[in-house]
Formats: C-alpha cells, structure tokens, sequence
C-alpha cells in the first residue's frame, strides 16, 4: 500500500513496507531511485534497531543475545497508517513476538512526514514499552537517482557540506566491517566529487562532518539537501563496482559492527538510550531546489 502528501511544491509517496518514501517530485521531477534489480531494488529504508550488519548476525543488548539482518527488521515489516493530512501522514509499527525473539525489547515506532516548502522533515518518533532500557541505533537510507538532470554524468556531481569541515572516514574490513579507525578523507575545495569508484569497497562512511550536505552539479539547477542535526555520520553508498545510476545519502546515529566483534549494542559510544515510559524523536530532512 502506498500514502501520497502534496503541497504546492513538493509530492511525496510513503509505502507501508517499511513506512520508506517510494516517491519524491519536485515540479513533476522524480528525484527518488525508483529501484532496479539490476542494482538495488531498495529506495529510502529506514535502519531500526541497527544501522549496517553485526558480525555473524549476533549482538547482545545488556547482555542478552540478538539476533538481527542487515539495518534491522524496520525496513521489512508493514506500518500501519494512523494519521494523514493533505501535506503531512504519520506510519507506525509495534513489536511482536517475531521482533521480540530477534531483539529482546518491547517498542513502538512511528514515522511522520511533514513537507513545508520544498523540504520534506522527518520525524523517526520511538516509545519504550519494556521494563527494561531502550537500547538501539537509527538511520535513514534515501536513494537519489543520478543524475537528477538528462545531459549529466553521475561524476559530473558534488557534495558540498553546509559549513567547512574536515570529514574522517570509518575505514573498512576486507569483509566490510568496521575496522575502529579513521583516517582522513581528501575533499576538492572542501567538496566531494562524486566518481563509481568510491564505491569499490562497498559504503563510504564519514565522521567530523557538518549536520547538512548537498548533491550539486556545478552550474545546473537541481539539488538534493539532506539535513541532519542530530546524526552523528553520513555515509554514501551505491551498489560496489558498478556503474549505478544513483546515490545514497545516509545519516546515521552509530555505525555498523566491527570485525570479529560480537558488539554489545549499550556500549557503542552513539547508542541511544531510552527508559521505560520514555521516548526518543529524531527529525532530519530532504530539501530539493
């Protein structure tokens, strides 16, 4: 099933496996990755209890076993609409037994999505139903496709961050693990240009990066702006070594395992905490000119 939201400027559909956006115009444009298998057949999944891939499948949360996919079960479950207004809807999805006998936490976790102008703000909005602590990571994962104007090259594009930074990047395994370190990430007058070959040893996952950045070819119109004031990395990602026709912008609150590790999900330094009765709201946003 699909939801659609509209304002004078922006249209936007959100789909209930995963409560994920399947479409985003701007003037009749579609700026979103439509999907293909050839590549990816994802779009714009949201990363709930984790962000990336544990190491063998397994973590522990205050000690007792999980077991959990790829950026979580979120993405993969049907959400259920509770809300919608001609320019904003709000999605949700409870636990049940399946999630609980993978992560050992009763949560309910709703998605909102508010469009003002040519920005569309989302709001990741979860509640602790346990007696016990809250424990999880959270990321979004929207796919832009490449490039945003016919006459273009996926490296005839940019980053550019909302203020002068110098970005780390999280370096990888040989099995695409976390490895702990970070080293430097070369910028062009501060900016990334964009080439496939970033892309050979899978995502690029930077820290010590501004809260924004922007997806620009230099002397054309259309842009996507993903802001992201309270993630701490960005990573950027499409399918390894190819020449897919699309970019992700992905910020993310703490990153994936590292190699080896059996990761307690408490202990990672971004893991965010919340108490029963409590809640947890994450807000970041996708503006196009």
């Amino acid at each position: 099933m699909e939801w659609s939201i509209s304002n004078q400027i922006l249209t936007v559909a959100v789909g209930s496996l995963g409560g994920g956006l399947t479409h985003l115009q701007k003037g009749g444009v579609e700026y979103l990755w439509q999907g293909d298998p050839a590549f990816w057949t994802g779009q714009a999944p949201h990363l709930f209890p984790i962000v990336g891939r544990l190491t063998g499948g397994k973590a522990t949360v205050e000690g007792e076993p999980c077991s959990l996919g790829g950026h979580g079960f979120f993405r993969k479950r049907e959400a259920a609409l509770v809300e919608k207004t001609t320019d904003s809807l709000t999605v949700e999805e409870v636990w049940d037994e399946e999630t609980y006998a993978q992560y050992p936490r009763k949560w309910r976790a709703a998605l909102t999505y508010r469009l003002e102008k040519n920005t569309v703000f989302i709001t990741f909005h979860v509640e602790n139903l346990d007696e016990k602590t809250l424990w999880f990571y959270y990321g979004g994962h929207p796919g832009f496709r490449m490039p945003l104007e016919d006459g273009l090259d996926f490296c005839d594009y940019r980053l550019k961050f909302s203020e002068p930074c110098a970005p780390k990047q999280m370096t990888l395994s040989d099995d695409f693990f976390m490895t702990g370190d970070a080293v430097p990430f070369p910028t062009e007058n501060g900016e990334i240009r964009l080439r496939h070959s970033l892309f050979d040893r899978d995502a690029v996952v930077l820290t010590d990066v501004a809260k924004a950045v922007t997806l620009y070819a230099p002397g054309h119109d259309r842009s996507v702006t993903v802001s992201y004031p309270q993630m701490t990395y960005l990573g950027l990602w499409h399918t390894p070594k190819t020449r897919a026709p699309f970019l992700c912008l992905e910020p993310w609150v703490d990153v994936p395992a590292r190699q080896g590790v059996v990761e307690e999900i408490s202990k990672k330094p971004h893991a965010i905490a919340v108490e029963p009765g409590a809640s947890y709201e994450n807000t970041w946003s996708i503006t196009l000119t």
